[in-house]
């Protein structure tokens, strides 16, 4: 995983859609639902740190 395509990609793996219009929000949207899909163990630690990073460089983009 290097972009942030990769993560919409793993987030639409198990279902997520995340659209609200306010881009901000929906990096914090993504992050969360990031954090459940690894409390449930359903992505690696290493999944889980790459996409953290990648929505924070993202977010760098629009703040």
């Amino acid at each position: 995983m290097e972009t942030f395509l990769d993560v919409l990609q793993l987030l639409k793996k198990y279902g997520v859609f995340i659209y609200i219009g306010d881009r901000l929000a929906e990096f914090n949207l993504m992050e969360q639902e990031i954090n459940e899909l690894y409390q449930n163990k359903l992505i690696s630690n290493e999944e889980y740190m790459r996409a953290l990073l990648i929505i924070k460089k993202e977010r760098r983009k629009y703040s």
